[in-house]
Parts: C-alpha cells; sequence; structure tokens
C-alpha cells in the first residue's frame, strides 16, 4: 500500500460499502474445499462472467484454483454461522454443513440464496489477493429469503421489498 494511504483507513472507508456474501466451492482430491467471499461481481453477460477476490495467503484458495471448476454459493440472512465456519481456515469446514453436488461437480450449499458453477476462466494478480474470473456455465434460484450483507464490519439484512 502506498504511503499515504493508511491500511486502517483505508479498510474502514471501505467498509462503508456494503457487500454480498458467497461462499464458493470446489470438489477436490482432498475432499469438497469452501471459503467465504465478500469481494464477489458479475463481470458481463456475454459471455457470462463472474470474478471473486481470494486473498492469496489463503490455504483454501489454492486447491479451488487447482480444481479448474466452482460454484458460488449466494448466502441468505439466515446463514452467518455458515459464513463464519467458512471463513476460518478448517478442515472441518463442511462437518454438520447440509448440501449436494451439482451435475457440474461442485459442492451446493443447502439454503443458499442461489448458485452458479463456473468454470474456472483466468486468474489475475492483485496486489495481495487474485481476481479468479469464472465463466458461468449454469445457475439456479434457491430460497426467496433475504441476502446477507456485510457492512462496516458486521452483518446485516435487507428488506427484500
Amino acid at each position: 500500500m502506498a504511503d499515504s494511504v493508511d491500511q486502517r483507513e483505508f479498510r474502514t472507508v471501505l467498509g462503508s460499502f456494503p457487500t454480498g456474501v458467497v461462499i464458493v466451492t470446489a470438489s477436490t482430491e482432498a475432499g469438497p474445499q469452501g471459503m467465504t467471499i465478500g469481494a464477489f461481481t458479475s463481470v458481463s453477460l456475454e459471455p457470462p462472467l463472474v470474478a471473486f477476490l481470494p486473498a492469496k495467503s489463503s490455504q483454501t484458495w489454492p486447491r479451488i484454483r487447482d480444481a479448474g471448476k466452482f460454484s458460488v454459493n449466494i448466502l441468505g440472512k439466515e446463514q452467518q454461522e455458515l459464513c463464519r465456519a467458512f471463513a476460518r481456515p478448517s478442515s472441518e469446514k463442511y462437518d454438520g454443513v447440509a448440501w449436494g453436488e451439482s451435475a457440474h461437480g461442485t459442492p451446493h450449499l443447502d439454503g443458499a440464496l442461489a448458485w452458479l458453477d463456473c468454470d474456472l476462466d483466468a486468474v489475475f494478480e492483485a496486489g495481495d489477493h487474485d481476481i479468479a474470473l469464472g465463466r458461468v456455465i449454469a445457475l439456479h434460484r434457491g430460497s426467496d429469503d433475504d441476502p446477507l450483507v456485510f457492512f462496516r464490519g458486521k452483518f446485516h439484512t435487507i428488506d427484500g421489498e
């Protein structure tokens, strides 16, 4: 980070921008993997592309990257504990978690608002994170619940009306 920008202030200011919360999942030789992501966005309609930004320091990201395909599970307001569980480094993230495998061979977490199955299209380096670009090959809308939102360091919900 540039010397003129304080890292703590940078984080505080960017925390003023609310973000949705997703869990990116993949099936790997080591079993199902998953990680909580707050930096996720749609990129293109044609072709259908999405992106997420995993930290380079993540232990889970290299396994998902090497799998070459992943699912994005968009979380609902009742999934705060699931979000926390997948945010921690642990080999037991799936313990007690209800999930199924998609036709694409990637984990879908029960109760998610929606799922997007993707092939990893490209990875770009961006400071202490990577930008992972996924080509959407299938998608499904699940629950009609309100989304889980992260804002100013805390979970929030929004009125879906």
